[in-house]
């Protein structure tokens, strides 16, 4: 690759991970088909999609603070509709908790916390201090998407969950490769497109969302061919209740994007049935 300048290599990562992200952000959209379908939100979480267009909302004012931005702006352009759409469908279906939950926290996020940023980074800043200063903004919430320790928005807290379940159970049943080589891929790319564009704050969040996903797909290499185990049953439900409720995250802070949809409600066959105390 050394007849490749270094421009047009990252050109070639960043429209790769342009196309990879597309897919990543469109990675939940067969739970809003089923939402859909149900006519109700109920089971389903709004925080990873909150989480979601706040840092393509972050990312995307940082790319037009940049020169010569535009993948960053087209991808997270993208993301702000996808991310828009699908809060739309959940609020429709959601019951009226869910969409006064919804809304203080699309209040808090994205109009009063981005809202003072730009305000501050506009009036206090300018220049190159204006675009570091956005810069570790992007780089400090993507990276607390992937370190907080509470809720859905811990990324590493909910790949901790999954992992300790792929263990107990000796099954990748609730890990898809193919989702997790995907955000892999993406990470990857968007890594590469920072390290020449020499952009650290799209770059380093990227190393541990690579080293994630490497993580996740040594494990299914692991046990997908091992004897699965069944958990204890009060054990499995609680472990699929956590799993319910944490949708968030992104192994991709360029794309950050909930994944792993399929394990975002547990089914009312799963739960196992309670004896008539009557009886006992």
């Amino acid at each position: 690759m050394a007849f490749l300048s270094v421009h047009l290599l990252a050109f070639i990562f960043g429209l790769l991970g342009n196309i990879v992200g597309f897919l990543v952000f469109l990675a939940p959209l067969p739970t809003f088909i089923t939402i859909f379908k149900k006519k109700s939100s109920d089971g389903f979480q709004s925080i990873p999609y909150v989480v979601a267009l706040s840092s393509a909302m972050l990312l995307l004012y940082y790319g037009f603070l940049k020169t010569d931005a535009t993948l960053i702006i087209s991808i997270n352009a993208i993301g702000i509709v996808i991310e828009l759409t699908y809060l739309t469908i959940y609020m429709i279906y959601a019951s009226k908790g869910a969409k006064m939950f919804t809304l203080k926290l699309l209040v808090l996020f994205n109009v009063l916390g981005f809202g003072i940023m730009l305000a501050l980074t506009m009036w206090l800043l300018k220049g190159p201090r204006r675009v570091n200063a956005v810069g570790w903004i992007c780089a400090a919430f993507n990276l607390a998407v992937f370190a907080a320790p509470l809720g859905i928005m811990s990324e590493i807290y909910r790949h901790r969950i999954m992992q300790r379940r792929v263990i107990k159970t000796k099954s990748v049943e609730f890990m898809p490769f193919t989702l997790s080589f995907f955000l892999t891929l993406c990470a990857t790319m968007w890594f590469f497109y920072g390290y020449f564009v020499k952009d650290m704050f799209i770059a380093l969040p990227n190393v541990m969302g690579f080293l994630l996903g490497i993580t996740q797909m040594i494990l299914y290499v692991i046990y997908k061919n091992a004897e699965k185990k069944t958990l204890p049953t009060k054990q499995q439900q609680h472990e699929e209740t956590k799993l319910g409720s944490m949708g968030s995250g992104d192994l991709c802070p360029t794309v950050t994007q909930p994944k792993l949809t399929e394990m975002n409600t547990v089914s009312d066959s799963s739960r196992p049935v309670q004896p008539n105390e009557n009886n006992v």
